[in-house]
């Protein structure tokens, strides 16, 4: 795997390595060893699975509040999606900057999120998949979000967002969650 640091901090782009043959190829996703050595979490608790049926479906922007901060590794294991994290770390020089990430089925790439960050998805062809690792369980009074068009953050989403669910329609400006 090669691992490349983002913009942001802490954040890091993990690129398999696939060896190829004739009947197509393998590679390692995740590795103790390998992420220890560059300096990312080791132990995740929950390997969680979605699935979207339409292009311009969005999903976030998530994020659970301490002591149940969550570090996510992100993958799109079929089709393609939009991965956007934005920094909610209050100490951090990247404090309320996002970045996004197109992550598909064909890059093969996954996206490693930071405890502290915001994280959400919006779909970019039909049929999209993913497939991420949690570092600590859900815990449904520590969730929290980011409204997916708060002026505050501009996030330049590349598709119209079609389907959204209520919730996460209606979180508030962060500058109400101060």
């Amino acid at each position: 795997m090669r691992f490349t640091p983002t913009a942001l901090r802490d954040a890091v782009l993990i690129d398999p390595e696939p060896r190829t043959d004739s009947r197509g190829f393998f590679a390692r996703t995740f590795c103790k060893d390998e992420f220890a050595a560059a300096g990312l979490a080791t132990v995740f608790v929950q390997h969680n699975f979605s699935f979207n049926h339409l292009e311009g479906t969005l999903r976030g922007l998530h994020y659970q509040v301490a002591p149940h901060r969550e570090i996510k590794v992100v993958q799109c294991v079929r089709g393609a999606i939009h991965d956007v994290i934005v920094d909610m770390r209050p100490d951090s020089a990247t404090y309320l900057k996002w970045q996004g990430f197109d992550l598909t089925e064909y890059n093969k790439r996954q996206l490693y999120v930071p405890e502290g960050f915001a994280h959400g998805y919006l779909t970019l062809e039909d049929n999209s998949a993913v497939s991420y690792l949690v570092s600590v369980p859900y815990a449904p009074g520590a969730e929290a979000g980011l409204r997916w068009n708060d002026a505050m953050l501009s996030i330049d989403w590349p598709v119209e967002i079609r389907i959204i669910s209520d919730k996460d329609a209606q979180w508030p400006d962060y500058t109400l969650h101060r």
